[in-house]
C-alpha cells in the first residue's frame, strides 16, 4: 500500500534522473542496476514491520521507448500484516508474533513510451507507462499477495532552467485480491523537483500520494529526497531517504542503488 519509492526507484524517480542527467540514446542503451532498500513502519498496525528489498534491474532505453525488468530478493520481519516489496500492501491487523521471512519478491515488467514533446526550447515531455507485477513472491510466507497487479501511468517532465527540472505523474493501479481480502483499486500521483548542481550530480525532492487500498486505512503520503551522481558515462549512483506522513506509510526508509550502462 505504499509507493514510498521503497525502491525509490519509482518510475518517476528513475525517469526524472535519467532525463535530467543523460543524453538521448538513438541506438538504445542497456543498463543493469542493483542495490538495497530498507524501510520500517507500523503502517497503522500494532507492531512494526521492517523490509529489506534488493532488486536486480535490467533496462533498455532509446529516444522513445524504455523497457525494464525488476527481479527482487525480499526479506520481511513483522507479524505478517504487511506484504510486498517496493509497494507494500497492508492486508490485515493482528497481534501474531513477529517472524522473519525471505525469498524471491514479485517480478515487475514495465514499458514506457514517449507520446509527446511539447515546445521547442525546454519542451514538456509526456510518457505513458504500463506495468505488470507478477505474483512470484510467496503468499504463504507473507512476501506478496499471490496475485498480479496492473498499472497505467502518465509521466511529465519540464526543464524550468538549465539546472532545474520539474516532474510529476498520475496513474491507476488495479490490485489483485489475496485470499479473504478485498483490496481497492487506487489512483496515485507524485510531483517533484530535480536540481543539477554539477554536470555529474543532481539532487531533488518528491512528494507522493496514493489512495488507500483498504476502506479501513488511510491514503499514503510520503516525502523523498534523493541524490544522483554519475562517476562517468558508465556508472551512476543513486541514494535516497523518505519519510511517511500517514498511518499507512512507512515511518522512514532509504536506499542506495548503483547502475552500469553498456
Amino acid at each position: 500500500m505504499n509507493n514510498k519509492i521503497n525502491l525509490t526507484i519509482s518510475a518517476i524517480f528513475v525517469s526524472a534522473i535519467s532525463f535530467h542527467a543523460s543524453s538521448s540514446h538513438a541506438d538504445g542503451t542497456l543498463s543493469l542496476t542493483t542495490g538495497a532498500d530498507y524501510s520500517s513502519g507500523k503502517y497503522g498496525q500494532s507492531k512494526s514491520t521492517q523490509m529489506t528489498y534488493i532488486p536486480f534491474i535490467g533496462k533498455f532505453e532509446n529516444e522513445d521507448i524504455t523497457l525494464k525488468l525488476t527481479v527482487p530478493w525480499l526479506q520481511i520481519t513483522g507479524p505478517g500484516d504487511v506484504v510486498g516489496g517496493n509497494t507494500p500492501i497492508v492486508i490485515g491487523s493482528s497481534n501474531r508474533r513477529t517472524t522473519t521471512e525471505s525469498g524471491l519478491g514479485d517480478i515487475v515488467l514495465s514499458a514506457t513510451h514517449t507520446i509527446a514533446q511539447l515546445g521547442e526550447t525546454k519542451p514538456l515531455l509526456l510518457d505513458i507507462t504500463g506495468k505488470i507485477k507478477f505474483s512470484t513472491a510467496s503468499a504463504s510466507k507473507g512476501l506478496g499477495t499471490g496475485e498480479n497487479d496492473y498499472t497505467l501511468e502518465l509521466d511529465a517532465y519540464k526543464a524550468l532552467t538549465d539546472s532545474l527540472t520539474a516532474f510529476g505523474d498520475v496513474g491507476y493501479k488495479r490490485l489483485g485480491d489475496p485470499s479473504g481480502v478485498n483490496l481497492n483499486n487506487i489512483w496515485f500521483t507524485a510531483a517533484g523537483l530535480s536540481y543539477k548542481f554539477l554536470p555529474s550530480t543532481s539532487a531533488g525532492i518528491m512528494a507522493d500520494y496514493r489512495q488507500a487500498t483498504l476502506d479501513t486505512s488511510q491514503p499514503v503520503r510520503e516525502l523523498t529526497i534523493f541524490v544522483s551522481h554519475k562517476f562517468n558515462d558508465d556508472y551512476k549512483l543513486q541514494s535516497y531517504l523518505s519519510q511517511g506522513y500517514s498511518d499507512s506509510s512507512a515511518d522512514w526508509g532509504g536506499g542506495l542503488m548503483l547502475g552500469r550502462s553498456f
